[in-house]
C-alpha cells in the first residue's frame, strides 16, 4: 500500500468538508490539474481510504430529539456471545454506533429516538429481549457539544 502524502491528505480534508466539490475545484485547491487529481481520488477509493460519499442529516429535523448512550454488560464474554449480540443489533436503525469496549462494560451504543416513550419501546421490544445481557445502563445526552464525522488528516 502506498503511503498517503500531503496532497492526498489535502484531498481527503476537502472531500470530508464537501464531497460534492467539483473535480476542477478540488484540483485547483490542491494544486494539481484535473486528471492527476481524479487519479488520486480514484486510487484513494480503490485502496479503501475513501469508503463512501454520504449526506449528513440533522437529527433534530427528523424528529429524533433524544440521544442515548447505552453501556451493555454481557453475562459471558465468549466469542459466540459477542458475535450474537453484534449480529442482533446491527440491523436496528436506532443504533447509530456500537463499540466493543474494554473495562467494566462490553459494548457502548449510541442510539437516537424521538422521545422517552420511543426509547422505552426500543428497550422493551428489542434490547431487553436479547439473551445473554447481564446489565443495561442508559445515559441521556442533554446537549451535543461537538459532532464530526471528519477524521483528522
Amino acid at each position: 500500500m502506498t503511503a498517503i502524502d500531503a496532497i492526498d491528505r489535502k484531498i481527503i480534508a476537502l472531500l470530508q468538508r464537501d464531497s460534492r466539490i467539483t473535480m476542477q475545484d478540488l484540483a485547483d485547491k490542491v494544486g494539481l490539474s484535473v486528471s492527476p487529481c481524479h487519479r488520486r481520488v480514484k486510487l484513494l477509493e480503490e485502496r479503501g481510504v475513501i469508503t463512501r460519499y454520504i449526506a449528513t442529516v440533522d437529527q433534530q429535523s427528523l424528529g429524533l430529539h433524544v440521544s442515548v448512550f447505552i453501556s451493555i454488560k454481557l453475562a459471558r464474554q465468549k466469542e459466540e456471545d459477542l458475535d450474537r449480540f453484534a449480529k442482533a443489533i446491527s440491523g436496528w436503525e436506532e443504533v447509530l454506533e456500537c463499540y466493543l469496549m474494554t473495562g467494566n462494560r462490553d459494548y457502548l451504543l449510541r442510539v437516537v429516538v424521538a422521545d422517552l416513550a420511543s426509547y422505552e419501546m426500543f428497550l422493551k421490544s428489542k434490547l431487553t429481549r436479547l439473551d445473554g445481557i447481564a446489565s443495561i445502563e442508559s445515559s441521556f445526552a442533554l446537549s451535543q457539544v461537538k459532532y464530526s464525522i471528519a477524521l483528522p488528516v
